[in-house]
């Protein structure tokens, strides 16, 4: 179903040049101006500089001198693609108002609402509710109504009236001026967005298909006086090479939803895409359209420029930039500031569009706040030292993080036979290696989720594990168990043995031990064997992070990756890549 023609109209209707510092006229007598166009994507809460590179302050460097490059012949504007807030203890103990505030000093137009907006639940402590009254939504409707900039979600229905949500300062489109040129900004989530958050937050609504949504929306903000479409899409793709935007040899298009949307919409419909949500880098063009996209955690942003016949209102030229590194200092020779690009050279001053890069102070003074609440807790000792990074990746053919945290939500519940938690999204960082804090393990799994135990069937759980194996990209997380996989006659063979030795067989009861997370359909990993009025669940049960924070602490002394990996008897066993086939 698309948006509802009336319900968009109105939204489109109410026109506001949301400037908020991000719009500056240039000459009037040039005959074209330049728009720069910066983006950012999957912020998770990413305020301040880690090793070196990202932090706010240290982006304001980036804008202030594109702001004062643009004074001259044209404006700035200044979107962001989606998953803002969810992600470190700084951000998350105050639901992301750390980070809307430093958006609002940093003069965004607008921002595209991601799956992760939902993770908080009802505004204060917890996500269930906590009364009859209790708006399941609160947290994010308080972050939209401190932002002086819309939240956009033009694809994210309401299930009661079959249109876009209502909700204050939430819309699916805005017209900001710039320079004199009308901007249309249509926001859309992945089709997926609601099974990539926690179920008891997202009841009522659905995600409709995102180009049927772009087409509607960007003719409707043509009609209404648009020059130029922006989507800001939290939908995305992944590409590995930046110095030839046409050339899409190193995308992986196949699994990108956000090409597969282009190529669905007649060319011309939009100008640009900022996108977002695969945490992956994108400076292309597809089908005429720039699709843009920077990583994640503030580590990089993104940059394109619009030249503009100021007569016609016509985009003339395109120009996509790389994803630019947010660093105040980069590699001599280079504008990188990761160890990749280190080699034999020293660390000197940024500079950006001619002029040194300097730390924002205002900027710095706005997160001052969430940074000082959560100092002595984010610093707190768990009494490890790891002599090597754990990392969430795939290692052979499981995660070493992964292993340790179900290892840990193992030992928690002491009848548990299986304990089983997804690596891929459900990790959102490796554990470095030195002393290990409770902020760096926060980073690592930053979500309020608590643990469930389940009872299933051998049965029910080989199921679980051959639509893992056949559509996965990367396995769960499990522990108590190893899997098997084979082919017999061109169909997959699941073996299941607990580490005890016994054989798992289709007619025996398990004892599971989960998240709740997963367990209400998240990643879709136990919905295969979901009963039709869902899991019955027990919310008394400790959150999955305290867990592994105690448990670590338990073992104290050091650990290394290798502890987390078996070679000789692995959990996830088979032959071949992911997805699993027999042929």
């Amino acid at each position: 179903m698309r948006p509802s023609l009336t319900a968009t109209s109105l939204a489109v209707a109410l026109v506001v040049a949301w400037a908020c510092g991000a719009s500056t006229r240039g000459d009037q007598g040039a005959g074209t101006i330049t728009l720069s166009i910066v983006a950012t994507n999957d912020l998770h809460g990413g305020l301040l500089e880690r090793d070196g590179r990202g932090g706010l302050a240290t982006f304001a460097g980036y804008l202030n001198n594109l702001r004062a490059a643009r004074k001259r012949d044209g404006g700035l504007l200044l979107v962001d693609a989606g998953d803002m807030f969810q992600g470190t203890v700084e951000s998350n103990l105050a639901e992301g108002a750390p980070v809307v505030a430093a958006y609002n000093s940093l003069g965004y137009a607008a921002a595209a609402i991601g799956n992760h907006e939902f993770d908080f639940g009802v505004a204060g402590p917890g996500v269930a509710p906590a009364g009859s009254s209790s708006d399941l939504r609160g947290a994010l409707k308080a972050r939209a109504a401190e932002a002086k900039f819309p939240f956009l979600a033009a694809n994210l229905i309401d299930t009661a009236t079959r249109r876009p949500v209502n909700w204050p300062n939430v819309r699916p489109s805005v017209i900001v001026d710039v320079a004199g040129v009308r901007v249309g900004l249509i926001g859309v989530m992945t089709i997926r967005a609601l099974s990539a958050t926690i179920a008891t937050t997202t009841g009522g609504l659905r995600v409709i298909p995102l180009a049927a949504t772009l087409l509607t929306e960007a003719q409707l903000l043509r009609e209404n006086g648009a020059d130029v479409v922006i989507a800001l899409a939290h939908a995305g793709g992944r590409c590995t090479r930046f110095d030839n935007p046409r050339d899409l040899s190193s995308c992986d298009l196949s699994s990108s939803e956000i090409a597969g949307v282009l190529r669905q919409l007649p060319q011309g419909t939009i100008e640009l895409v900022a996108s977002g949500h695969t945490h992956a880098g994108m400076a292309h063009e597809i089908d005429g359209t720039i699709v843009m996209q920077a990583f994640s955690k503030g580590t990089a942003f993104s940059r394109a420029d619009l030249t503009i016949d100021r007569r016609a209102k016509k985009v003339v030229e395109k120009r996509v930039f790389p994803p630019r590194d947010v660093c105040a200092r980069v590699y001599e020779g280079t504008t990188r500031c990761d160890p990749q690009a280190a080699g034999n050279r020293s660390l000197v001053a940024a500079e950006y569009e001619g002029q040194p890069v300097t730390t924002d102070s205002a900027i710095a003074r706005v997160i001052a706040p969430a940074v000082d609440r959560v100092k002595a807790h984010a610093g707190e000792s768990l009494g490890v030292i790891l002599d090597t990074p754990i990392r969430a990746a795939l290692v052979g053919t499981e995660s070493p993080l992964g292993n340790l945290f179900t290892d840990a939500m193992l030992s928690a519940i002491p009848d548990a036979d299986i304990a089983i938690n997804n690596t891929r999204g459900g990790l959102r960082a490796d554990l470095p290696r030195g002393p290990l804090t409770y902020g760096r393990l926060y980073e690592t799994f930053p979500f309020d989720n608590r643990l469930v135990r389940l009872d299933l069937s051998g049965a029910e759980l080989r199921k679980v594990f051959e639509v893992q194996l056949r559509e996965g990209r990367a396995l769960p997380g499990i522990a108590g168990v190893r899997v098997a996989a084979t082919c017999r006659n061109r169909r997959m063979t699941v073996a299941m043995t607990l580490t005890s030795g016994r054989t798992v067989h289709d007619d025996g009861r398990l004892a599971v031990v989960t998240t709740d997370f997963l367990a209400t359909g998240g990643d879709r990993l136990l919905t295969p064997v979901m009963p039709p009025g869902g899991f019955p669940l027990d919310d008394d049960l400790p959150l999955v992070r305290d867990v592994v924070a105690d448990w670590l602490e338990d073992r104290s002394g050091r650990l290394r990756e290798s502890q987390f990996i078996n070679t000789a008897q692995p959990r996830w066993r088979y032959s071949g890549t992911l997805p699993f086939t027999c042929r």
